[in-house]
């Protein structure tokens, strides 16, 4: 199996907290789809002949196309892969992007799952981010979702917001249960220098909440949707049972993936390729960047992927990819670190307890082979 990815790095707005590649010139959103026609074409034989199980349209705000040029990549990269067994095919979308009409003719295009970037459902916090919608739209936006059959629709929240936690933080986890959303990303905010929040964090005008914050905010989430009935399955990912998502979980399993458009990432299992950040450049055919693996890389990553997920690492799947030496030096360092709570062991697997999961980064880099 293997995964499709589109980038569409346009954005009507620039968030306050986004760091990823995006331009707001619109006008050449006609010549990077073209392109992205052609790229798929020359990149056919990427992966290598192995059926494309899940599709992703993510950004920016792939919401700007239309859903006609959304269809016409899909078919066109039907036409050069192996869709046959298509399992998932995702755009994320801005609520204010997604009236009836732009929805029904989406789902007779073939994407049939949403991921809307709702943020917050407060809306002084909404436009603290700069984001362009409301929290009134986006409660509509997945209404006329499922109006157009959408039954499994993906919902963006942020926490560790300064001035936004508690009861605002609760109130939009609320709203999150009441829409009934098959799957809810989580992420807590992160303060970048080539940001909005950036710039105004270096002028003293803007400050990240503290540790004790962070953590209070991360159990409020982990325990209002967990006792909800959700999964807390990665880092920053709940699901429903049954709801996960297919496309990103195959990056946490190592899964080859091709990716399409500027700035757009792929990995073939060896090799790491990534497209210009740049809209002038891809044009221009910049050829990708390149990084061959070496097995220390390959397990690092390993480890890294791994234990972002409940399942966490397999032993015996450990050692048959890396060998007896380096397993046992994983045995012995998680081993400690099992005595200490910050890793549960069981089942011949080892893995963070998702209470945990906003501390993993220290585990995991703990496992790290130097």
């Amino acid at each position: 199996m293997a995964g499709l990815y589109f980038h569409i790095p346009f954005c009507k707005r620039i968030c306050a907290y986004c760091d990823f590649y995006k331009s707001a010139d619109l006008r050449r959103m006609d010549d990077v789809l073209a392109a992205m026609h052609d790229e798929l074409e020359r990149q056919c034989g990427y992966l290598g002949g192995e059926p494309v199980c899940t599709r992703y349209f993510g950004g920016g705000t792939p919401s700007l196309c239309t859903p006609q040029q959304i269809g016409e990549l899909l078919e066109y990269a039907a036409g050069l892969f192996d869709c046959t067994a298509v399992e998932e095919t995702t755009l994320e979308a801005n609520p204010d992007d997604l009236d009836q009409q732009y929805l029904d003719a989406l789902r007779r295009w073939g994407v049939d799952r949403l991921s809307i970037g709702v943020q917050s459902f407060d809306d002084a916090c909404l436009r603290l981010m700069n984001r362009r919608h409301t929290a009134a739209q986006a409660v509509e936006a997945v209404r006329a979702a499922r109006r157009a059959g959408f039954d499994n629709i993906a919902v963006d929240v942020m926490f560790g917001v300064p001035g936004f936690g508690g009861d605002a933080l609760r109130r939009s986890l609320d709203a999150v249960l009441e829409l009934e959303a098959e799957h809810v990303s989580a992420y807590h905010l992160t303060i970048e220098p080539n940001t909005a929040f950036g710039r105004r964090a270096a002028q003293g005008k803007f400050a990240p909440v503290d540790e004790r914050i962070s953590e209070e905010e991360f159990m409020i989430v982990h325990r209002t949707l967990t006792a909800a009935g959700y999964e807390h399955y990665e880092v920053s990912n709940y699901a429903l049972p049954g709801r996960r998502a297919r496309h990103n979980a195959a990056y946490w399993q190592g899964v080859k993936y091709l990716g399409i458009g500027p700035a757009a990432h792929s990995y073939n299992g060896r090799e790491r390729h990534w497209n210009a950040a740049s809209v002038d450049r891809y044009l221009a055919g910049e050829a990708p960047g390149c990084e061959t693996l070496t097995d220390r890389d390959r397990f690092n990553e390993y480890v890294m992927t791994r234990l972002r997920t409940a399942e966490g690492i397999d032993l015996g799947e450990a050692g048959r990819l890396f060998g007896v030496r380096r397993l046992e030096r994983l045995e012995e360092e998680a081993g400690r670190m099992v005595r200490t709570g910050a890793l549960i062991a069981a089942d011949a697997r080892i893995a963070v307890p998702p209470e945990r999961f906003l501390l993993s980064d220290a585990v995991i880099g703990a496992l790290f082979e130097a």
